[in-house]
């Protein structure tokens, strides 16, 4: 609102005035009323005021002091100064006029949301511009106030109000945007977790899944089960470097191509060649990689072929106890593109035997507080401890005990994925 400098004298005199007749001490105001936001108890809002009128401003100031909420207040008198101010700290609330020197109208509430989207506004319009006020509102804006018709609890209150519903829009917007992820998590989920494709009851498959610290970061850990038509048994484990959407879809897209090329007869390092060059072309970032492990059972056969790429190794289950077995490996997909070898080996599982293969977020996670890690040693004494189960809850048992080594940091940080095969 532009003022004359005599009337902005006049303005001033009359704050200077009611400042010195003013009798309550600041330390004897009312304290802020019930109602701030939680991130507001025990401290001042802080509000930046836009306004080039002197003026104005010292009747801005006056409000201030005689509201019964108490709050920092910085004065700025146009948008460039504002800018300045709001690079160096975001206030919560910004009080906003509309006739600046270097913008007019709602294009300031424009500029505010560019610089600061999550600061309130409450706009200060004269007594003729009411409607613009309502326009404001529309654009972005959580008030508007009009100059010299604004008694000091009324402005408080207003500018408690106005942080108040910033702060549930954001809310709003938070949970509606965490809702989508988890939908979209959900669906990645079911990609990167299929139901196991058996014929027959030559083989008992338990498999599990948990997403490291409650769905913060969805990973690219994945398996699969295959048994074709002659009965042999095919089984993956996986796991894509990195976390978030991305990676989880293409630990979904080498899940569904692993399950394609067993159905099409293609196993061992001629498969894997096959998912690394299919890795290669999905991946979006040139350092993204993938280890796995997939194994391949004759019905009736006592050794297992295997073919690692990376990954980390296995535990074997027999009537004497758990061991750790890893057999010779090659690198892990996409780490040397069209390069690299993996060598099919064969591993003994004997009658009665279980083969369990797992993503290492098993083991990497922290122990207590400090910065030691469970580790492949670690995780082999928790499979010790509940050697003596049945499949089911001897998976169950084992990440439980994970799970409860890292409790003090949150949980697992990692997805895990386990696959459980005993040959009966």
């Amino acid at each position: 609102m532009a003022t004359s400098q005599p009337e902005a004298a006049d303005l001033s005199s009359q704050a200077r005035a009611r400042t010195r007749a003013r009798t309550r001490p600041p330390q004897a105001r009312t304290p802020a009323p019930d109602g701030l936001p939680v991130d507001l108890a025990g401290r001042k809002p802080s509000v930046l005021l836009i306004e080039d009128d002197p003026g104005d401003a010292l009747l801005v100031e006056e409000l201030v002091a005689d509201s019964e909420l108490t709050m920092r207040l910085r004065w700025v008198r146009s948008m460039a100064e504002a800018s300045d101010a709001l690079a160096a700290e975001v206030p919560d609330c910004v009080l906003l006029d509309l006739h600046l020197p270097d913008v007019q109208g709602l294009q300031a509430v424009s500029c505010i949301r560019a610089h600061a989207d999550q600061v309130a506004v409450v706009v200060l319009t004269g007594l003729a511009e009411e409607h613009t006020g309502l326009a404001a509102v529309a654009a972005g804006a959580q008030d508007y106030l009009v100059k010299g018709r604004v008694e000091p609890d009324l402005f408080g209150r207003a500018v408690r109000y106005a942080i108040q519903r910033k702060q549930a829009e954001q809310a709003a917007v938070a949970l509606q945007a965490s809702q989508m992820q988890a939908q979209e998590n959900a669906r990645l989920e079911r990609g990167l977790l299929p139901r196991p494709l058996l014929r027959g009851d030559g083989v008992e498959a338990v498999a599990r899944y948990r997403p490291g610290r409650a769905q913060a970061l969805l990973g690219g850990d994945f398996y699969d089960i295959v048994q074709s038509d002659d009965g042999t048994v095919h089984a993956v484990v996986g796991d894509v470097s990195g976390h978030g959407p991305d990676e989880a879809a293409l630990g979904v897209a080498l899940r569904i191509a692993w399950r394609t090329l067993v159905l099409s007869g293609i196993t061992g390092a001629r498969q894997i060649g096959r998912l690394e060059e299919i890795l290669v072309a999905e991946r979006v970032r040139p350092n993204v990689f993938a280890t796995l492990t997939s194994l391949t059972a004759a019905p009736g056969a006592r050794r297992v072929r295997t073919v690692r790429a990376g990954h980390p190794g296995l535990l074997r289950r027999t009537r004497d106890g758990v061991e750790w077995v890893e057999v010779p490996a090659g690198p892990a997909l996409g780490v040397v593109p069209g390069g690299a070898r993996w060598p099919e080996e064969e591993l003994t599982v004997p009658a009665g035997a279980s083969l369990v293969l797992f993503t290492d977020g098993l083991f990497e996670g922290h122990v207590g507080r400090g910065p030691e890690r469970l580790g492949e040693d670690g995780l082999l004494d928790l499979a010790r401890e509940v050697a003596a189960l049945a499949p089911e809850p001897f998976v169950d048992g084992l990440i439980e005990r994970a799970e409860g080594l890292a409790e003090e940091q949150g949980g697992l940080a990692d997805d895990v994925a386990v696959l459980h095969l005993r040959w009966n």
